[in-house]
């Protein structure tokens, strides 16, 4: 099957801009190629946490459907699409566990959920564990639920699933609570430039730079956080993430703007400091354009650490190394000795490893259902195992997206 859709090396040394859009190249690797085939053909997602067979628990509300506690609550929501979200949240172990989410309604979020009761649930155990309801809250004006976690029944090393689900319509958002030891070691991709190779996240499928999947795989692969930062409205949230979990993007956590902000490079640099001072976070390295170095350097990385795609001035190229080559001659200096090492402490033991699907968000609901066909592809033939049991297969291939 690799020989099959194998495409030549050369093919990623064109301008991205000339090649046409079913030619366009990107690192791929066999995994990647199984869960193309079954999402073109059976219109099947593959996603994993780990490399455990036990099923995904899926979500079935322990509360029925009320009526709303504010009777111009249901007129406001008819005939409108429910754009809930929320910040994945990252503590530092014995750090205040503070979940924070808002639900909104309509494009361009046009209505507010005011007052009204949102169940919040968590996975203690994922992927195969039970949801347990932790507490019901309000809603405040704004449409914001602030819930922290009694210290009594704080949580340990670990990342939760959490969902909060609107009494009223079960409507939910999703996100992730990942709790990490001091010194966790992690590695930032800023999504905005750094991973499109053609127009915004926002637009219809742009392009992947050939070679990002993989460069964010390699160092997941070594045990590191992975983070992804962008200075776009949280009301963008489902669209970005839908987009990276399309594209098979190793699953990390993610950080929004709140609201449109007007210092977008003010809200990544704040965001960041906040997890070196108050959560003993070590970023080891971060990517990004141009515009993200001066967010870098304010937190004290260096040049060498500082990793830059697209255009940049000559004195930006002194701030900063910059991909000239872009991620794929990047990543052959990454894999060779010396280029780059596994992350330190204790953190690689307890964050799992996987794709954006994970518990909790719509794909995973679809897991068992392709890690069947994936088994009876491969029942023929004892000698050949299913990826979905052996995890990343180590040989690259190209895939063109069709």
């Amino acid at each position: 099957m690799d020989y099959a859709l194998y495409c030549p090396e050369g093919l990623s040394n064109f301008p991205t801009n000339a090649l046409p859009h079913l030619f366009h190249a990107s690192y791929w690797e066999s995994s990647d190629v199984i869960a193309f085939i079954l999402r073109q053909i059976g219109g099947i997602e593959v996603t994993s946490l780990g490399a455990g067979d036990e099923p995904e628990q899926s979500f079935k509300p322990g509360q029925p459907r009320e009526k709303w506690i504010r009777k111009r609550t249901s007129v406001k929501l008819k005939n409108v699409t429910a754009n809930h979200r929320a910040n994945d949240v990252i503590v530092m172990d014995g750090a205040p566990q503070i979940l924070v989410a808002r639900f909104m309604y309509g494009p361009l979020d046009m209505i507010t959920l005011t007052g009204e009761k949102v169940d919040i649930h968590i996975m203690k155990d994922a992927p195969a564990g039970e949801w347990t309801h932790l507490a019901t809250e309000v809603t405040d004006k704004t449409g914001r639920i602030q819930y922290r976690i009694p210290d009594e029944e704080s949580l340990g090393y670990g990342l939760y699933p959490i969902k909060m689900v609107v009494r009223g319509d079960h409507t939910f958002v999703d996100f992730f609570l990942a709790v990490v030891p001091p010194k966790t070691e992690c590695i930032v991709f800023s999504i905005d430039g750094s991973f499109t190779a053609s127009m915004s996240v926002t637009g219809r499928d742009p392009k992947v730079r050939a070679g990002a999947v993989d460069v964010v795989r390699h160092w997941q692969e070594l045990g590191y956080l992975i983070i992804y930062i962008t200075g776009r409205p949280d009301m963008q949230h489902r669209r970005v993430v839908s987009w990276l979990s399309q594209h098979n993007f190793p699953h990390g956590l993610i950080s929004f703007a709140d609201g449109l902000s007007t210092d977008p490079l003010g809200h990544k640099a704040t965001y960041l400091s906040n997890l070196i001072n108050n959560h003993g976070v070590v970023i080891h390295c971060a990517y990004g354009s141009a515009k993200d170095i001066s967010v870098y350097t304010q937190i004290g990385l260096k040049p060498k650490e500082i990793f830059i795609v697209g255009k940049a001035s000559k004195k930006q190229q002194q701030q900063a190394t910059v991909l000239t080559e872009g991620y794929a001659a990047h990543l052959s200096i990454l894999m060779s000795h010396g280029g780059s090492r596994p992350a330190q402490g204790n953190a690689r033991m307890v964050i799992p490893r996987g794709y954006f699907g994970l518990p909790g968000q719509p794909f995973s609901r679809r897991r068992s259902v392709s890690h069947e066909m994936m088994e009876k592809c491969f029942s023929h033939d004892p000698g050949i195992s299913s990826p979905a049991r052996t995890g990343f297969l180590k040989r690259k291939v190209y895939l063109s997206h069709v």
